[in-house]
């Protein structure tokens, strides 16, 4: 079964380079992946499974699911193909949607001598928003046994690497305008208080985990040098390793807000913005079985090495749902920063499509191991009733 998904991504190719470039030369934003969702879901539908795009209450969410059906475990590939402002698929989500359909497409060649049920899954704005979030709100997620999938890094193959719990906030600061030069006095300078919060959090960086990250842009400053600024506002990231640690920071960073809007006057509205998105809950079990197969198609395997930074995803809310995996594929030769120009690049060369293409690969081998193997299943629920948050 392995050899002939293999064969069938191997005699697909064309067909999966075409749409990981056309996905790659039309990024999209959050929530508006109206391009790549209705690729996906044409393809995807065209391959026989009953589609249906627009789940969830998202217009740009997919769910899909092959028609031969019979007991035994449900498989989830997911896909994710939202783009950066500005920076285009400088995650390599073009590469993660490609994947996603290219296991699920080789899969349902054979399902009919696999048991139980296999879903793709098109997930939307993972970079902000966080449609799995919603998907798994909608019951979705409420009958699958594994969820699959994986995400491009620089150079190397990492497989068990978790994810730091994330929620964005809003701050806003409303002060009073007046002459910055004649009149100062009789203004309240609404930048000072965003600045003044800025001041608040480098120093309680001082006094956080080694794992937590505060970090932040300044949205709106002011209009004029000459005019004391009436309304700024800032978001921020806050992030942490621990769910119950994080909302220790949440309350932190609005204190840091709180003290700047009582030294300069402005009024403070501190808001958090969209879906919190949990730590990651990593399957080791899933994890290993994924590692012998990419072993098998030639491609080394490595764990995170001890203080390599970590980011945020919602698949983090997925793993505390259904047994995961998420393993970072190196897409480049040298190495390059994520969420970058440089990676851009990559996620559109010859050696991303090349690597992606040996993932899918291992996806689709991966989720033939959870079908045929009730030892494995068995084990990898064990784990993740141990490890799970709710």
């Amino acid at each position: 079964m392995k050899e002939k998904v293999s064969s069938f991504i191997d005699e697909n190719r064309e067909l999966l380079l075409a749409v990981s470039k056309e996905i790659f030369d039309n990024p999209e934003l959050g929530f508006e992946e109206f391009k790549a969702s209705k690729l996906l879901s044409e393809k995807i539908q065209e391959a026989g499974f009953e589609t249906k795009l627009g789940v969830a209450n998202l217009e740009t969410a997919i769910h899909a699911i092959h028609p031969d059906i019979s007991d035994g475990p449900v498989v989830a590939i997911l896909a994710e193909y939202d783009a950066l402002p500005g920076l285009g698929h400088g995650c390599g989500h073009n590469l993660i949607a490609t994947a996603g359909l290219g296991a699920s497409l080789a899969l349902g060649s054979i399902k009919k001598d696999l048991p139980g049920k296999l879903v793709f899954m098109g997930t939307p704005a993972e970079e902000s928003g966080g449609g799995k979030i919603f998907m798994i709100n909608a019951g979705l997620f409420d009958e699958v046994d594994a969820a699959i999938m994986f995400h491009p890094s620089a150079t190397k193959n990492y497989v068990g690497r978790g994810g730091l719990a994330v929620q964005a906030i809003k701050i806003e600061f409303f002060g009073k305008t007046a002459h910055a030069s004649s009149e100062p006095e009789k203004g309240i300078n609404a930048l000072d208080a965003i600045i003044q919060t800025f001041n608040g959090i480098s120093a309680l960086r001082q006094h956080i985990t080694s794992d937590a990250r505060i970090h932040g842009v300044i949205i709106n400053g002011g209009v004029k040098p000459n005019i004391v600024p009436d309304y700024a506002s800032a978001e921020f990231y806050v992030r942490a390793q621990d769910d119950n640690y994080l909302e220790e920071l949440l309350n932190k960073v609005e204190n840091c807000a709180k003290g700047a809007a009582l030294s300069s006057g402005a009024r403070l509205e501190f808001s958090e913005v969209g879906n919190a998105y949990m730590s990651r809950n990593v399957n080791k079990i899933l994890g290993e079985a994924f590692s012998k197969n990419m072993n098998a198609i030639g491609e080394e395997t490595h764990t995170v090495p001890h203080g390599k930074g970590l980011g945020s995803s919602d698949i983090g809310n997925v793993s505390h749902v259904v047994p995961t995996i998420h393993p970072y594929i190196g897409i480049s030769k040298i190495e390059i920063n994520g969420h970058s120009t440089d990676f851009a690049k990559a996620a559109n060369s010859e050696y991303g499509n090349e690597q992606m293409l040996k993932i899918t690969k291992a996806l689709a081998m991966t989720a033939i191991d959870v079908f045929t193997t009730p030892k494995l299943v068995e084990e990898m629920k064990k784990e993740f009733a141990i490890t799970k948050k709710g």
